[in-house]
């Protein structure tokens, strides 16, 4: 069991609800309190965001390239630059998100975005699946004591392994992914949520980027203890996450259904309920 803010995160606790709102803020901070807003309306324990310097996460060759964005024509650098969130933007959503009783954390990607995040202690960290391989990283979030959260999508079981070595030591949870957006069904892979819980000591989880709610409920079987699925007010926004990402009915059906399944699942013991004793006594003939 990791602890989570206020939340137990193992198999005999409630699944953790993270609704990843990622980039699909455009940079705007009015959408990121609305998205904060829907998503603890639609009862996800926790909201994450991605924090990156572009100079360094942005390729040499990819700074220049033009792009036609909703700001006009800029350069792949300054797009990026764009749409990060500032300082005072993230004092906003430390306040925020503990007035609305909401836990929220940060994917960083480089060094600097981790040491500016670590200002504002998070309740936890999350390493991308495209930071899995990037060692000096791993080993910067090794020293942490907050649970941190390794998402595995483009990665072999090898790459998976020796990334868990550096931070075998930490409050690790590890989350099955495919790096798809969105993803196709036959590319899920859900059965390596099992492979995961018998190869590994730690919580195991899901981060999904399918269309639809039916698979990440799959997930939720399959023993996954924590779910994060990518969150947006409306998947026709400008942004590359935004196809793959949840509308508020659907994080609300979702966290609705996960909760219902959790009922369902039970304890596993065979047992013989109240409700069924009046129809036992009714219908066995040899009792």
């Amino acid at each position: 069991m990791i602890k989570i803010g206020k939340n137990n995160i193992g198999n005999s606790y409630p699944i953790y609800v993270i609704a990843e709102i990622g980039i699909n803020h455009n940079g705007n901070i009015e959408l990121v309190k609305t998205l904060i807003d829907e998503a603890h309306l639609a009862g996800a324990n926790a909201v994450k965001f991605q924090k990156r310097t572009p100079q360094i996460c942005v390729p040499e060759e990819q700074k220049l390239i033009e792009k036609d964005t909703p700001w006009g024509r800029m350069s792949y650098l300054e797009y990026k630059e764009k749409i990060e969130l500032s300082k005072d933007n993230y004092e906003f959503i430390e306040k925020y998100c503990k007035k609305k009783g909401i836990d929220w954390f940060t994917s960083c990607w480089d060094i600097d975005s981790l040491e500016f995040i670590k200002n504002f202690n998070p309740v936890a960290y999350k390493i991308a699946s495209a930071s899995l391989t990037d060692k000096m990283l791993l080993k910067e979030h090794s020293k942490l004591k907050e649970p941190i959260i390794l998402s595995t999508g483009m990665s072999t079981m090898k790459e998976i392994k020796k990334a868990e070595q550096i931070l075998s030591h930490t409050n690790l949870l590890i989350a099955h992914s495919t790096s798809a957006y969105p993803c196709k069904s036959e590319e899920l892979n859900l059965n390596v949520i099992q492979t995961f819980v018998k190869e590994f000591d730690h919580p195991i989880g899901y981060s999904g980027h399918e269309l639809g709610i039916q698979t990440t409920l799959a997930a939720c079987v399959l023993g996954a203890c924590f779910i994060e699925r990518h969150f947006t007010l409306d998947r026709s926004m400008w942004g590359t996450d935004q196809a793959a990402s949840l509308e508020p009915p659907g994080l609300k059906k979702l966290v609705r259904d996960i909760r219902v399944l959790e009922k369902s699942l039970g304890d596993g013991i065979k047992k013989v309920y109240d409700s069924e004793k009046r129809i036992r006594d009714k219908l066995r003939l040899v009792k």
